[in-house]
């Protein structure tokens, strides 16, 4: 199937187009299983966002609810002790009185009851509580100070020989005269408990935060941080400005990456839990990794594949060009063959017509040429015909020109673009080179050349340029050969031998 001048099958698939294609699909299956462990990516993390949400609501729930039943019984006592009655009862009815709803579950310390001095008046454990002064403690002064301050709750301390965390309620008068504080005290061992029941990945963390950032508990427990003000940490930062969310940053103690999630932050202790990055996609990093190492290997045959059958393609491709070079090619003399010429002519006709411009044609006929391959045998008449062909090649220097053999002693040469006088110019160098050509020291023969020029149009065809050639060729002959003969009498340019 021919499709244009150079022979080259329309239907051909370009390796290069070939491998865009593979590499196009490729892709596309890589831009897929991306995008499906991405998605999987994500919903291992949402889990997560739930499994730990529930955690951390769950210990929010529970720490909430006992310091609210805590800070009750402490409102209680604050607000029963500038009752009048009670300064006329005995001290075992006011006991009574006083710490009949105070919370005495496990962790939870005494209740007492400072006077305005910082001296303890009043323990929920003890009609005769043992002398002591907190006047210079924090939950005391904050409460002197600040009549309008509610709950407090200390930084973890060492409070009557127990390490935990201390709550305070302001004691004032009607008129808003300070009295004194009432505390309470939660024992670290409470945190540990309620972590000591969970089931938790070697790298969790739970904290716990006060309002302004200070770290009351951690699980694992680590006193370096423990106590310290942490507010300005990206983790308690984003915790304390929003309600409930998550975020995944890595830790400032132990540079562990986790996804953090905290719920409810309007409490007064904020709850924030803390799972590694590494716990919750372990699972899918060993998946991706797996499936990555498919898609390589996959790839990679692939590619293998592609380049062997793209290095067949080239050659398969080249086979047929040299092919169609030799379906196009005279064997003997090397120049285009008939259908070569048919096939150019036609184009430059067309390519001229949308030019408006003129297209020569000589063609050329070696003289007596008959007489000669009988007196001198055949293969001195190949090398005759090869030397008027080497002449005619080395004319039509330009890339559009297009030298033939036409058939058997008769060549032709299409020169688009050239006027009829420069054609018969070429065409005098051509018969005066070849009739220059000897063999034994005598001339081996000469050429009749007719020339021909059309400037194409749709009133005419290629066929009657070629017809005019083949009667100037004629009439060249029939004038006694040597020489070149136009297809217009009035402008022919005659050469003798």
């Amino acid at each position: 199937m021919i499709a244009h001048a150079d022979n080259k099958p329309s239907w051909r698939i370009s390796p290069r187009w070939l491998m865009a294609a593979a590499v196009a699909i490729l892709v596309g299956f890589s831009l897929i299983c991306g995008s499906v462990l991405l998605s999987m990516r994500r919903g291992d993390e949402k889990l997560a966002q739930q499994t730990l949400g529930n955690l951390a609501s769950g210990i929010d729930a529970e720490i909430a609810r006992n310091i609210e039943i805590y800070d009750l019984s402490m409102r209680n006592v604050a607000s029963n002790m500038t009752s009048a009655e009670l300064v006329e009862v005995s001290r075992p009815v006011r006991q009574m009185v006083l710490f009949d709803h105070a919370a005495t579950a496990r962790h939870f310390g005494a209740i007492q009851v400072l006077d305005a001095g910082g001296n303890v008046t009043l323990d929920s454990s003890t009609l005769e509580p043992k002398p002591q002064n907190f006047a210079d403690a924090k939950f005391f002064t904050v409460h002197k100070r600040d009549p309008l301050f509610g709950l407090y709750i200390s930084k973890p301390m060492l409070h009557n020989g127990v390490y935990g965390i201390v709550l305070s309620h302001r004691i004032a008068a009607r008129d808003g005269q300070f009295l004194g504080v009432v505390t309470g005290f939660i024992e670290y061992g409470y945190f540990h408990a309620i972590v000591a029941r969970l089931q938790l990945e070697p790298d969790d963390m739970i904290a716990v935060f006060r309002q302004d950032g200070v770290l009351i508990a951690r699980a694992p427990f680590d006193e370096n941080v423990v106590g310290r003000d942490l507010s300005r940490l990206p983790a308690v930062q984003k915790s304390l400005a929003a309600f409930s969310g998550s975020f995944i940053g890595s830790s400032a103690s132990d540079g562990v990456e986790r996804l953090y999630v905290w719920r409810d932050s309007s409490h007064p202790l904020v709850v924030m839990v803390g799972r590694s990055t590494g716990a919750i996609f372990g699972q899918w990093r060993r998946e991706a990794i797996q499936i990555a190492g498919a898609m390589g290997a996959l790839g990679l045959i692939a590619c293998v594949l592609i380049i062997v059958l793209v290095r067949e393609m080239k050659k398969r491709a080249a086979m047929e060009d040299e092919m169609a070079r030799l379906a196009m090619t005279d064997g003997l003399t090397g120049l285009g063959n008939r259908r070569r010429f048919d096939i150019v002519i036609e184009t430059e006709w067309q390519r001229a017509m949308r030019t408006r411009t003129p297209i020569s044609l000589l063609m050329i006929d070696a003289d007596h040429f008959k007489a000669f391959n009988d007196a001198f045998g055949h293969q001195a008449g190949d090398l005759v015909l090869c030397g008027i062909a080497w002449s005619i090649a080395r004319h039509a220097k330009r890339a559009s020109d297009c030298a033939a053999r036409y058939g058997g002693e008769e060549f032709a040469l299409i020169l688009p673009g050239l006027p009829l006088a420069e054609a018969i110019e070429l065409a005098e160098r051509i018969r005066r080179e070849v009739g220059a050509l000897e063999r034994d020291g005598l001339t081996t023969t000469t050429v009749s050349i007719g020339a021909a020029c059309m400037v194409p149009s749709s009133d005419n065809a290629s066929a009657q340029l070629l017809n005019n050639a083949d009667t100037a060729l004629y009439t060249a002959k029939s004038l006694g050969r040597n020489q070149t003969y136009p297809a217009s009498p009035s402008k022919a340019v005659l050469a003798a031998a």
